[in-house]
């Protein structure tokens, strides 16, 4: 899958759209393919937060772009269904030149796994941004992180920037024990693994109230499948008085809807946990 589009001028609103090159890919579980992209366009590439992502930009097959490839020139003059898809991935880690990306793949379903699959040296990709909000606060008391497999890049990356002799527990739902990956932390990692098919929103929450958690208010990192998030954070917000300066809450996706669909309901999504704090009177 090369990209034959020459190189980009530069997007508005100061994140940059780049040619990413492929250099390696390698398969990490049954369910997760990384792959590093290098190349001159990331040569200067810097993040400055531990769950910073990227806009990954497909072109769509059988449509013919001008060039140069440009992303707000191509949604300004062309119709919607000519637009190429863009998917949000967070960047696991940025080192000497390199991206590194790591894909949730379920067989030929989407566009991002697939070609995440099938990537090779050499092949590219355009990529915009990075964006980012969250990093481990030094001053909390410790750190929860709660996710799926869709979260778990953006929480290994997370548990790397816990400081040193801070409690970080990550809970983390995969559909079984092949889907699993080293985890490592500065700080006091206690890892639980939740094997489940499908999520579970009020499983979940079970789960962690069975949990021996530390005192205090954590600062909380919690993403993944969009209706589980909501039960979590509920949770946090509630059971363990986590204020919202100390909370990074969102959905990644929800069950039974495409990304575009997602989008869509996201901000219906937004209000629904707002209106979960006005109920709960925090």
């Amino acid at each position: 899958m090369r990209n034959p589009f020459k190189r980009e001028k530069p997007a508005p609103g100061g994140r940059r759209q780049r040619l990413g090159v492929v250099q390696r890919a390698e398969r990490l579980t049954p369910e997760m393919v990384r792959v590093v992209f290098g190349g001159e366009d990331l040569a200067d590439f810097t993040v400055e937060h531990a769950d910073s992502y990227v806009k990954l930009i497909f072109p769509l097959e059988g449509v013919a772009y001008d060039e140069p490839f440009d992303v707000a020139a191509i949604r300004d003059s062309r119709p919607r269904t000519e637009w190429p898809v863009q998917r949000t991935y967070t960047i696991r880690s940025v080192a000497d030149g390199e991206v590194t990306i790591d894909f949730v793949v379920h067989g030929d379903e989407g566009f991002a796994g697939p070609w995440a699959a099938g990537a090779q040296p050499g092949d590219t990709l355009w990529i915009m941004g990075p964006g980012g909000a969250y990093s481990p606060s030094p001053e909390a008391p410790w750190h929860l992180l709660v996710g799926d497999a869709s979260a778990l890049p953006a929480i290994s990356a997370s548990l790397e920037h816990v400081p040193a002799g801070k409690v970080a527990v990550a809970v983390v739902e995969v559909h079984g024990p092949a889907e699993e990956l080293p985890l490592a932390s500065p700080g006091d990692l206690r890892l639980h693994w939740v094997h489940r098919g499908e999520p579970d929103p009020e499983g979940l929450v079970e789960f962690l109230r069975g949990l021996d958690l530390p005192a205090g208010a954590p600062h909380a990192f919690l993403h993944g499948e969009a209706d589980t998030v909501r039960a979590v954070r509920r949770f946090a917000r509630t059971d363990l008085g986590v204020p919202r300066e100390l909370l990074s809450a969102s959905g990644y996706w929800r069950r039974g809807r495409t990304e575009e669909g997602w989008r869509e309901e996201k901000r219906d999504w937004n209000a629904a946990t707002e209106s979960d704090d006005a109920t709960a009177g925090v």
